[in-house]
């Protein structure tokens, strides 16, 4: 019996729902260890570095977006998909020893734009040069799970983000609470967790892993020249989406460590949303995909209008969870008085984002699916400069100023990319 459309998200999107919710307990555990060491500077520099590797880690991130469409194509075209995964294992190989090689560069750069105190800058230099010897594995994930999720195999990204989390969560509580390792522990255990994460991608995956039928089709031209030109536009789009967190994050900075502290207290709220909100978002990319290569318009539409249906209901069980645990939450996390007092001052500005935020991760997925990747550029540089002009009228406000600004972000991404969809669709 085949299964209707609702079905097919839900067998989609539960393993990602739950693999992307695993994804800001990591930074729970994280943020936890560190939070009840006996200063501020530890939790402080884990955020710092944290907010250096989510700008970059997440800038490479096309190498999951670009494999998810292009394989949700090949799959709808019925076409061997075993070559999109091979050209993506092949580039983020290269990219991630790359990354190891420019770290000095990369380091310096980083830190100068974030900002805080010496002390805390000395941490997150050390917490730098232990992680970023995980950029291999960590690029190669994401081409793992792009992969998976294109051939509509999602629980391979559960499996692998259960087993990476796991064992970091594992790592941290040995390395930074038994080895007093502090910050060079957190860093240790995130680093070794992405090889353990590869290492069982690479097994659930395996068969996909054997030469495609015509071993020549990895190097076609036309094919790979369609896989940069995606890729670079995802790449650009995805720069000016961290570029608007690594502002947020150095202005934070520059209003006192304790303001750093809290906004990545805070910071965790937006990640739960995302993660919540991209387990349909992902089934959209699958969905969307297939049905671009059957070249099926009716079914690309009702693939658009249940996934955002069920998007909504995401967004209004985000906000219920923030209102009603956001403060207990954030007394988990940290039991500094301080930090916990200044984020609990700013928690109202969370309980906007499931209203501003969700549209824009929906229509992400949709527009991953399409292989849109110019208009996904476009629409993201258009937003970053209304951020700035919003930062501009605020910036007297000081972090007010600062989430008042994020909030409008997130609210004009979804509108620009909105239009565009109903343009397109309309064509």
């Amino acid at each position: 019996m085949s299964l209707s459309l609702n079905q097919r998200i839900w067998m989609l999107a539960w393993p990602l729902l739950l693999s992307n919710l695993t994804a800001p307990l990591l930074g729970l555990v994280d943020t936890a260890v560190v939070g009840h060491l006996a200063h501020p500077r530890y939790l402080a520099a884990v955020a710092l570095g944290s907010n250096f590797f989510m700008f970059l880690y997440f800038s490479f991130n096309f190498l999951r977006m670009g494999t998810t469409g292009f394989a949700s194509q090949a799959r709808g075209g019925e076409r061997d998909t075993r070559v999109v995964l091979l050209r993506g294992l092949v580039l983020s190989g290269a990219l991630g020893l790359a990354l190891i090689l420019l770290t000095p560069l990369l380091r310096e750069t980083g830190l100068w734009l974030l900002g805080g105190s010496d002390e805390v800058q000395a941490l997150a230099r050390q917490y730098i040069n232990i992680r970023i010897l995980g950029a291999p594995a960590a690029l190669a994930n994401f081409a793992l799970i792009g992969f998976a999720i294109g051939t509509h195999n999602t629980r391979v990204p559960l499996k692998m983000t259960l087993l990476m989390h796991s064992s970091n969560a594992l790592l941290d509580i040995l390395l930074v609470q038994v080895w007093d390792w502090d910050v060079r522990g957190v860093a240790t255990a995130s680093a070794c967790a992405e090889y353990i994460g590869l290492a069982g991608g690479l097994f659930w995956l395996r068969h996909a892993l054997r030469p495609p039928r015509q071993r020549e089709t990895i190097w076609q031209w036309p094919a790979i020249l369609a896989l940069m030109s995606v890729n670079r536009d995802i790449f650009i789009r995805s720069l000016a989406l961290l570029s608007t967190f690594f502002f947020f994050a150095s202005q934070g900075a520059r209003l006192g460590d304790a303001v750093l502290a809290a906004n990545a207290v805070l910071i965790t709220f937006l990640l739960i949303l995302s993660n919540l909100l991209d387990g349909f978002a992902n089934a959209a990319e699958a969905l969307v995909g297939e049905a671009k290569g059957k070249q099926d318009h009716a079914s690309l539409v009702r693939a658009i209008t249940a996934t955002g249906r069920w998007t909504l209901a995401c967004a209004a069980l985000g906000l219920g969870i923030f209102a009603l645990a956001g403060a207990p939450l954030i007394r988990l996390l940290t039991d500094l008085p301080e930090i916990r007092d200044t984020a609990i001052h700013y928690l109202p500005w969370i309980l906007l984002l499931p209203l501003t935020a969700s549209a824009g991760f929906w229509l992400d997925g949709i527009f991953v699916g399409a292989t849109w990747g110019a208009a996904m550029r476009n629409t993201m540089l258009l937003s970053v400069v209304i951020f700035f002009l919003f930062w501009a009228l605020t910036q007297g406000m000081g972090n007010h100023g600062l989430w008042l600004t994020m909030n409008g972000f997130m609210a004009t991404r979804g509108i620009c990319m909105g239009w565009v969809l109903w343009r397109r669709l309309s064509d």
